[in-house]
């Protein structure tokens, strides 16, 4: 699983970006328990990307409607800040690290991960719902050797994984989207 991991890892969309996370030894999950960090997972994300979707305002749709839209998601931002302030206060979050991740696995800083072969937890907050942390079991394996280590998801579902492919997706054409919109403006 190491190398082949490793180089289809490379070959897909990655998310790079610093997050607060956490990448802490741990048993493999019992079925039960996987199937509940799944389930989890499932929720995190549809919440992640309901929050992250932003509506794109065309300029040309000047009507009621879409005002009253857009002062709801308003709203809906302020509630989901204050939930997530009052759930978990930004000094209870783990450190930002840079990371990259994508369905497959996570390549992050060296320090402090343990020695390939072994289990580990990956918990990534997203700034939208910092409360519900993405739970990622995996292998610690062989990859990058620029300070960074490698993490391969294990036991993930088919539809997480989907998920977390779509999610990548997005964010990778909203930063794409972003580039282009600079560089049309400079």
């Amino acid at each position: 699983m190491s190398d082949s991991t490793w180089k289809a890892f490379s070959e897909r969309v990655t998310w790079d970006a610093r997050f607060h996370a956490t990448c802490e030894p741990a048993e493999r999950p019992a079925p039960a328990a996987l199937a509940s960090v799944n389930d989890r997972n499932a929720n995190v994300l549809v919440a992640v990307a309901a929050l992250m979707d932003r509506r794109v305002d065309t300029g040309d749709e000047d009507n009621a409607l879409s005002h009253e839209v857009a002062r709801l998601d308003a709203k809906l931002n302020v509630l989901m800040e204050i939930v997530n302030r009052l759930l978990l206060p930004q000094s209870a979050l783990p450190p930002r690290i840079s990371l990259r991740f994508n369905a497959l696995g996570v390549v992050l800083p060296w320090d402090g991960l343990p020695p390939v072969g072994e289990s580990v937890l990956v918990k990534l907050h997203f700034d939208v719902v910092r409360a519900l942390p993405l739970e990622l079991p995996g292998i610690r394996q062989p990859g990058p050797m620029d300070g960074k280590g490698f993490v391969a998801f294990e036991g993930l579902s088919e539809p997480v994984r989907d998920e977390i492919e779509r999610l990548v997706f997005r964010q990778h054409r909203r930063q794409v989207a972003e580039a282009r919109a600079q560089s049309a403006q400079g």
